[in-house]
């Protein structure tokens, strides 16, 4: 009997002990960055550690003149990307779901791909299409037309929006689809039934019912784009624009590193975002006041638009020959010509494959690969361990405070990655805690800034595993550990590979935290294309953006073929 209970106060203590420390680890993740960047920016000096309080930095951040054109270019930049990234995403959505376009599940396919481009290769393509000096199209107008001036330029607000929106647009096609396609279609059959046509049926019953999606998706739209790194950084700064995000950059890389002023700027952008993310949180809150219920299943009925389908199916095709097929081409192009000044017909006729050969062979790129690879799996298996643990927690469980647990897993969600990057400087200059220049600082900052999504997957997957099997294991006298390890987590298995993969995709392709915390050694992918395009390495770049790009394709196949195997997507 002694044994007995002497085992079961084991398993308790395990108990306590896995929970208490998941829910310390979580509330240090959250707080760490923002405590560290509270205190760094009311610093004196460039250097954190021990030193002055002061307001100085706050002072000569509000003070510039500067100020206020950084805090309108931002505000213009955002609403710009939100506002062309929604009609985008949303109109291809519509076609989508709800029409009878020729090839409409082709261009669904098509819309989710081209996500799998990062941001900054996507930008660089862009550059090398538009810029004046180098860009494929405008070389080929001038050649064309005889123009002695290039016609287009990538280096304007139009430019940088343009470019923004052609990469977010995917996940505004996703937001978009899933409303579309749950969306209870008998108010639109009514309005049918009454003789309404397809245009005042859009526009007086299905945008009206999705209203909330709409605001909620332009919202988060908006703040993607106010703290998007990549755009403002590879054109806006050679154009002259400058937002919050390159005022950071700008600050903590020049020499002597500003990191007071820097953790200022980034003080403001962060407080935007978090304003940004609450009143998202409002919004989708209040999507049930627009929700009609209805006591069978149904889909929304296809609109047919007679031969204007054709029409629809032709500007879909041409859009992603414009957004996925020439930016492609033109990365793929540059990656086969040495030593490029301008991408040319001419320079086609000097194809080579020694920028292959020098990538594959250069011992910095071949060393952060293995880095972005680890890096990758590593942030990917804490996130999904530590978020399945939390689900289960605040799902499972009456634990008191559990809801505060909930909310420290997704406060990261409003804290931008070059905030992050900023944020742990601060944080590992000051604690004792030597990984400042090692790859476990990168690991933190990854798993910290994925953390809310890693909980979104592993929450709606615990939902769907019914109490019974847990009181039938602990009926049959299993402690929690051995009913977690043993009945829970193969059950949350399909789910967690799920998330897993996402995390580790969006892991290879993170920048602008990375740019902050990468050290001789422990460079990644990212900032590698980032550094040899500052450098002037073009084709370089572009054979390397080709390498990173096939790997990313034959990952995300490798993944379908996964979600098939388990049941996760259907044929």
């Amino acid at each position: 009997m002694r044994e007995g209970d002497e085992l079961i106060r084991n398993w308790l203590r395990l108990d306590t002990l896995i929970i208490g420390g998941v829910s310390l680890v979580v509330a240090y993740l959250a707080v760490a960055p923002l405590a560290g960047l509270i205190y760094g920016s009311l610093q004196s000096g460039f250097m954190v550690g021990p030193g002055e309080f002061t307001l100085a930095n706050y002072i000569e951040a509000y003070s510039e003149r500067e100020f206020y054109s950084l805090f309108l270019n931002s505000f213009i930049y955002a609403l710009g990307v939100s506002i062309f990234t929604f009609l985008i995403g949303t109109i291809l959505a519509w076609v989508c779901e709800r029409t009878n376009t020729p090839g409409r599940k082709l261009f669904a396919v098509l819309a989710v791909a081209a996500y799998i481009i990062p941001g900054v290769l996507l930008t660089i393509s862009w550059i090398l299409l538009l810029s004046p000096r180098i860009g494929l199209l405008n070389n080929l107008l001038t050649t064309l037309f005889g123009l002695a001036e290039s016609p287009l330029t990538i280096y304007s607000y139009w430019g940088m929006i343009w470019t923004a929106s052609v990469h977010l647009y995917p996940l505004n096609f996703l937001i978009m689809s899933a409303a579309f396609r749950s969306m209870d279609s008998s108010l639109e059959e009514a309005a049918w039934a009454a003789g309404a046509n397809n245009l005042t049926c859009l526009r007086q019953i299905t945008l009206k019912v999705l209203r909330p999606a709409l605001l909620s998706t332009m919202l988060i739209l908006f703040i993607r784009g106010i703290e998007s790194f990549e755009v403002p950084a590879l054109i806006g700064i050679p154009a002259r624009i400058y937002v919050f995000t390159t005022k950071i950059y700008e600050a903590a890389s020049g020499f002597p590193p500003a990191l007071g002023l820097a953790g200022a700027n980034a003080s403001i952008l962060l407080f935007i975002s978090v304003l940004g993310v609450f009143l998202y949180q409002k919004m989708t809150a209040q999507k049930e006041s627009f929700t009609t219920i209805t006591g069978k299943g149904f889909r929304p009925r296809i609109i047919d638009l007679g031969r204007g389908k054709y029409l629809s199916s032709a500007g879909c095709i041409l859009f992603f020959v414009v957004t996925l097929l020439l930016p492609v081409l033109a990365l793929l192009g540059t990656s086969f010509s040495r030593h490029m000044v301008a991408l040319t017909p001419e320079a086609f006729k000097n194809f080579s494959l020694q920028e292959y050969r020098f990538v594959l062979s250069y011992p910095i790129i071949t060393r952060a690969f293995r880095n972005s690879v680890i890096l990758a799996a590593g942030s990917a298996t804490v996130v999904m361990f530590l978020t399945s643990i939390i689900a289960w927690i605040t799902v499972r469980t009456k634990i008191p405070g559990r809801w505060m647990l909930d909310a420290l897993t997704f406060i990261p969600i409003a804290i931008p990655g070059v905030i992050m990057g900023v944020s742990m400087i601060f944080v590992y200059l000051t604690l004792p805690i030597p990984i400042y220049g090692t790859l476990w600082i990168l690991l933190v900052a990854y798993v910290t800034l994925y953390l809310p999504y890693g909980i979104r997957v592993a929450s709606a997957t615990m939902v769907q595993i019914h109490r019974e099997l847990e009181e039938a294991s602990t009926a049959s006298g299993a402690s929690w550990a051995q009913t977690f390890f043993r009945i829970v987590l193969p059950l949350l298995l399909p789910g967690f590979l799920s998330g897993w993969i996402y995390v580790a995709i969006i892991s290879l392709r993170e920048l602008s935290a990375s740019i902050f915390l990468v050290g001789q050694g422990t460079e990644v992918l990212s900032t590698v294309v980032f550094s040899l395009w500052e450098g002037g390495s073009i084709s370089s770049v572009a054979a390397l953006g080709v390498l990173m790009t096939f790997f990313l394709i034959v990952l995300a196949l490798i993944v379908q073929r996964w979600q098939r195997r388990l049941g996760i997507l259907r044929e």
